[in-house]
This record gives C-alpha cells, sequence and structure tokens, in this order.
C-alpha cells in the first residue's frame, strides 16, 4: 500500500522532502542563483484545448479568459477526481500535471491514463482536449531569481508529454475521434487494455446494476516525427463518440460576461 501524501502544489512537495541539489551558480554577470530541487520518477499529462485559436476568435479578450478558465476548473476537478496528481501550471489554453509515486500513486501511468480517461468521458461541454502523457526521471525544482521565482518540473518526460498531445491522430480516425491519449508505445508494454480501460458499472433506480461498453480503441503502434526529438514509437488510445452540449463554452463565455455586466462587475477601460 502506497504512503497517504497530501500535496496540493509542487511547493508542499519541495517543502516536505529532501532535495537531491541545492547549492548556488555564479550566472557570470556578477551574482549568484539558486539551484534547488528533488529528482522523482515522475509521469506528466499535458492537455489542451482542440482548436483554440479558431474557437476563441470571434470572442473579446474578457469572454477569452472566461472560456480558458472554465477549461481548467473543468479539466481539473475531472482530472484529480480521486487521483494522486498535482497540477504543475497553466500555460495559455495548456494544462500540466504530474504523477508520481512519491505523491502517492501506486501506478503513476495508469493514473495519469485514468484521469485523462475520466476527462474525455466527462467531456460534457465537447473541450475536446489533446492529451499527452510520457515517463521519467524529472526534477521538481526552482526556478526564476529572488526577484520573481516559481516551482515547475524539469526534464525530457515533460518536453515529450508536450509532443504527444500534439501528435494529429491517423486520417482514417478523424471522423469518428472524440479525444485522443497518446503516449509513447513502451510505456504500454504488455498492459491488459481491459483492466486498465474497464467497462462502467451504473446503478438503476431500482437498485440493480448494469455495464455500459466504453467507446475506447487501444490503436497499433506507429512511428511519428516529433518536432525537435527524435522520431517515436507512439500508441493512441481513441474515443469514438463526442458530446454535443447544448451550449458551447463560447457561448458560455459571452453568456457570463453578460451576467457580469449585468451585474456591474465589469468596467472596461473605453466605456
Amino acid at each position: 500500500m502506497s504512503a497517504k501524501y497530501n500535496y496540493n502544489s509542487l511547493e508542499d512537495f519541495l517543502i516536505s522532502t529532501t532535495l537531491t541539489v541545492d547549492g548556488q551558480i555564479d550566472d557570470g554577470w556578477g551574482a549568484l542563483f539558486p539551484v534547488k530541487g528533488r529528482e522523482i520518477e515522475a509521469t506528466i499529462l499535458f492537455s489542451d484545448i482542440s482548436g483554440f485559436s479558431k474557437r476563441t476568435s470571434n470572442l473579446n479578450a474578457t469572454e477569452t479568459l472566461i472560456f480558458v478558465n472554465h477549461f481548467f476548473a473543468w479539466i481539473t476537478a475531472e482530472a484529480l477526481c480521486s487521483k494522486k496528481g498535482i497540477v504543475d501550471k497553466y500555460i495559455g489554453d495548456e494544462m500540466m500535471m504530474v504523477f508520481s509515486r512519491r505523491f502517492g500513486s501506486d501506478d503513476p501511468f495508469k493514473e495519469a491514463v485514468e484521469a485523462a480517461r475520466f476527462m474525455a468521458e466527462n467531456d460534457a461541454y465537447s473541450f475536446c482536449p489533446h492529451i499527452g502523457i510520457a515517463s521519467g526521471q524529472v526534477i521538481v525544482g526552482y526556478v526564476g531569481t529572488p526577484m520573481k521565482y516559481n516551482c515547475s518540473v524539469f526534464g525530457s518526460p515533460v518536453a515529450l508529454a508536450s509532443r504527444c498531445a500534439s501528435v494529429k491522430t491517423a486520417e482514417s480516425d478523424n471522423a469518428i475521434q472524440g479525444c485522443s491519449i497518446v503516449f509513447p508505445a513502451d510505456e504500454w508494454g504488455s498492459r491488459d487494455f481491459d483492466k486498465v480501460f474497464p467497462t462502467q458499472k451504473y446503478r438503476n433506480l431500482n437498485g440493480t446494476t448494469f455495464e455500459q461498453p466504453h467507446a475506447w480503441n487501444l490503436k497499433d503502434p506507429r512511428v511519428v516525427e516529433m518536432k525537435n526529438l527524435p522520431d517515436i514509437q507512439i500508441q493512441e488510445i481513441i474515443l469514438q463518440s463526442m458530446h454535443f452540449p447544448q451550449e458551447s463554452p463560447e457561448e458560455r463565455a459571452r453568456t457570463a460576461l453578460q451576467s457580469l455586466k449585468e451585474t456591474n462587475r465589469y468596467w472596461p477601460e473605453d466605456a
């Protein structure tokens, strides 16, 4: 059984653990910068909004902010539902999460995939996120200067997860794709798909239970080009269904801004 950790942030983790590096480096300009962090094995999950630029092209700046925050609020709640991952950062329309045995995960890769599945199956507003996953050694550390710094994760799995999230689905799957989870093929190994993606059980009003078959499909490995990285063999798990919301996230953003206007919580500079 894994230990019970309760880290709400990477900062919480660093404060609570022994560092593997703690020193200062001369920056070459007469000053020193700190190097503090802890090397760990981890799984990185990257996710972003499908078609973000096109979907926000007709929104004003405030509506775009509402749109993005709606995505982050939704995806964080869904991804972390009973999972031991930590949100590292939000970058534009991207979110990065970290799973590790150091955070209490028994199987970080499996938990990342389960989090991705939960996000996609509960994508009620059809954000259709791109999701990339990669594992390996990273360092959780402080970055910046004494004037401004934060805590983040660095290492090749970060870049690889980001590139996996940008992989385009094979042309034959485009018409039926709702969401895809992409990762290096060697990370899946000999896992049993039905154990990682079991059918969901639901309870009827009369107390009986039934199983709902899922619409996920594990594709065969294929080699893809990775920008600024060596070509790699990846695998995809594709959700062959889509949500069709009554109100799109774009419409919700416009409605939310209108509500702020009506309650006198919006004061534009050019008003």
